[in-house]
C-alpha cells in the first residue's frame, strides 16, 4: 500500500467530515473505531484504493486519508453515540430484563404497530422476538432449578425448609445473576414514550445537532451523516433539524446515507409525530443526497423498503430515499457467507465492514474516497440539481420496492 502522507497531491484532497450515529447495541463507542480501522485496512487489501488511517482527537472519533478513483480524499469521522441511554445496556438480571421486553412488546402490540410490522417484513419481528424468548425459556430453568432444589431437600430433611431453599435459589437466579445484553434492547428506549423521544435522548439528540451545525460551518467539502440500525431514525430527524435551522450560502454538500434501517420500529408508533414529519421533510429536500442500503440477507432490518412511504407520509414530487441493495449473495465470496451463517448480528454488522467482491455500496469508498455521494450514485436515477457553497448536490428520485419477506 503506498504511503498517502507522503504520496504528492497536485491538486487540493476533497475534504469530507462523516458523523456515525450508531445502533443501540451495548458496545463502546471505541469499537466502531476499532472496527473501521480493521476493515478498511482489509477492504485497502482487497480493492484499488489506499488508505491512511490513524486516531481522531478522542476514542469516539478518527481520522482517513484516501486514495482511489483519480483522487484523494481527506475524511474526518466522528461517533454519535446514544447506546448508554439504552435500559439495560450494561446488561440486567433475568426477571428485570423479562419484563421489560414484555413491557415493549405490549405497547407495540396495544398501539397496532406490531401488527404493521409482521405485514412489512415477517423475517424482522420474528428476530425481536427471540430476545424475550430467550429470556422466558432461562426464567423458566431458573424456576425448575428452584423447584429441582426444594423436591430434593424436602425429602432429605423438614419439607419447608426444601421448598424455602428451592425459592431462594430461583430468586437468586431471576434478580441477581446478571445477563449480557440481547439485541433489539433500545426498543425499551424507543417505546417508553411511544415513539416520542424521552428527555434523556432528547438532550442528547441536542448536543448531535450542536456539532452538525459546528461542522456545517467548516471548510469541508460534504458534510455526511452514517445512520447505522436504528441509528437511522434519529440520523433522519439530526438531518431534518439541520435543514429547519436554516443553511448558511456557502456550505458544504450535505449527505445521508442510512445503513440496515430499522426506521419503521419508530415511525409506526403512535405518539412519534415529530419522527414522521422529518421524513416527509427529508423526502421532498433537494438541499441534500439521502442513499438507504440494505441486504435481503439482512434478518435485523427492514430491507429494500421506503421507510418514507410504508410510514405513509410520502410527499408529493418525493425525490428519497435512493434505494441500494447490498446483496451478501453478490458482495461476498461463498467463504465469507459461510462464516456469517447463522450469525444475524455480523450480517447486520456488514455495512460497516469489508466486502471481498464489493459493488455499488462500499462504506471505506462512501466515507473517504474523493467524490460525493450524489456523484456516485448519480447514475441511479433522476438528478435533480440544488446549489450549494461548494458545487451542486444530485437527488435521484426514489425507487420504491416491495419489502423482501
Amino acid at each position: 500500500m503506498m504511503d498517502l502522507l507522503a504520496e504528492p497531491k497536485l491538486r487540493r484532497p476533497f475534504r469530507r467530515r462523516v458523523f456515525l450515529i450508531p445502533g443501540g447495541e451495548p458496545v463502546p463507542p471505541a469499537f466502531y473505531r476499532e472496527l473501521y480501522l480493521r476493515q478498511g485496512t482489509a477492504q485497502a487489501d482487497l480493492a484499488e484504493m489506499a488508505l491512511a488511517l490513524r486516531p481522531g482527537r478522542g476514542p469516539a472519533s478518527w481520522r482517513a486519508s484516501g486514495a482511489m478513483e483519480a483522487g484523494f480524499c481527506d475524511t474526518e469521522v466522528e461517533l454519535l453515540p446514544w447506546a448508554d441511554l439504552v435500559p439495560g445496556a450494561a446488561g440486567q438480571a433475568i426477571l428485570p430484563a423479562l419484563a421489560g421486553r414484555i413491557g415493549t412488546l405490549w405497547i407495540y402490540l396495544a398501539t397496532g404497530a406490531l401488527l404493521r410490522l409482521f405485514r412489512l417484513r415477517l423475517v424482522a419481528v420474528l428476530a425481536i422476538l427471540v430476545p424475550p424468548a430467550v429470556l422466558s425459556g432461562l426464567a423458566a430453568l431458573a424456576l425448575g432449578a428452584g423447584l429441582l432444589l426444594a423436591q430434593a431437600l424436602a425429602a432429605l430433611i423438614w419439607p419447608p425448609a426444601g421448598w424455602l431453599a428451592g425459592l431462594v435459589l430461583a430468586g437468586v437466579l431471576l434478580l441477581r445473576v446478571r445477563f449480557p445484553p440481547l439485541p433489539f434492547a433500545d426498543l425499551g428506549l424507543l417505546a417508553r414514550q411511544r415513539g416520542a423521544l424521552s428527555p434523556a435522548l432528547a438532550e442528547r439528540m441536542g448536543r448531535f445537532r450542536a456539532a452538525l451545525s459546528e461542522a456545517l460551518r467548516s471548510e469541508c467539502d460534504e458534510l455526511l451523516v452514517v445512520g447505522h440500525s436504528t441509528g437511522a431514525a434519529l440520523a433522519v430527524s439530526l438531518m431534518a433539524d439541520l435543514l429547519r435551522g436554516g443553511l448558511p450560502s456557502r456550505r458544504p454538500a450535505l449527505a445521508l446515507l442510512t445503513l440496515g434501517q430499522r426506521v419503521p420500529l419508530l415511525s409506526f408508533l403512535p405518539e412519534a409525530r415529530q419522527a414522521r414529519r422529518d421524513l416527509n421533510a427529508l423526502a421532498a429536500a433537494a438541499e441534500l443526497t439521502w442513499v438507504d442500503v440494505s441486504a435481503p440477507e439482512d434478518p435485523l432490518c427492514f430491507a429494500l423498503c421506503d421507510p418514507v412511504s410504508v410510514s405513509g407520509v410520502a410527499p408529493e414530487g418525493q425525490l428519497w430515499p435512493l434505494a441500494i441493495p447490498a446483496a451478501l449473495a453478490e458482495t461476498l465470496s461463498p467463504a465469507r457467507r459461510r462464516r456469517l451463517r447463522g450469525r444475524p448480528g455480523l450480517r447486520h454488522l456488514q455495512y460497516l465492514c469489508a466486502y471481498d467482491r464489493p459493488g455499488d455500496y462500499d462504506v471505506f469508498r462512501v466515507t473517504a474516497g474523493p467524490k460525493p455521494l450524489a456523484e456516485r450514485f448519480q447514475g441511479r436515477g433522476r438528478i435533480e440539481r440544488a446549489s450549494s457553497g461548494h458545487g451542486t448536490t444530485g437527488a435521484p428520485r426514489a425507487e420504491v420496492q416491495r419489502p423482501v419477506r
